[in-house]
């Protein structure tokens, strides 16, 4: 009686030992399944936040190129109107040259004007008091 009630609680204990391990294969299963579940779902999110910031960085390369060109084709722009505005400038400084020499050359043409007036009457007056007094030994013999 004693030894089959020994064998009967051994066989107990070994049913119940395997039915432990069963649960405990079958709970590190369950547990590995929510553990690769919960993973993956994050490897997701990773997943997407590594996409966008690739993305990010290209379009941050391509905005560094595009800001880079327009600072250069600003620059270029720059030295355009510099360019222009020394032009303008020196078509002023022209224009005003310009004016000058003509003052100047009004200023020289009323002088010659002037000492060529004043020549020929001088001449005139000198010229026909030069014929009076020739008139007057010729008619003085």
């Amino acid at each position: 009686m004693l030894s089959s009630m020994v064998k009967e609680h051994h066989s107990k204990q070994s049913k119940h030992k395997q039915e432990q391990e069963v649960r405990r294969k079958e709970a590190i299963e369950a547990s590995n399944e929510l553990t690769q579940a919960l993973v993956d779902h994050l490897n997701v999110g990773v997943a997407q936040a590594y996409l966008n910031q690739k993305r990010l960085d290209v379009e941050a390369k391509q905005l560094h190129v595009g800001a880079t060109n327009f600072a250069k084709q600003t620059h270029q722009w720059l030295q355009l109107i510099d360019n222009f505005s020394s032009a303008l400038k020196e078509l002023g400084d022209v224009e005003n040259w310009a004016r000058s020499i003509e003052g100047d050359m009004q200023v020289i043409q009323q002088t010659l004007e002037l000492a060529y007036k004043t020549s020929r009457a001088t001449q005139a007056t000198t010229g026909t008091a030069a014929t009076s007094a020739a008139g007057a030994a010729a008619a003085n013999p």
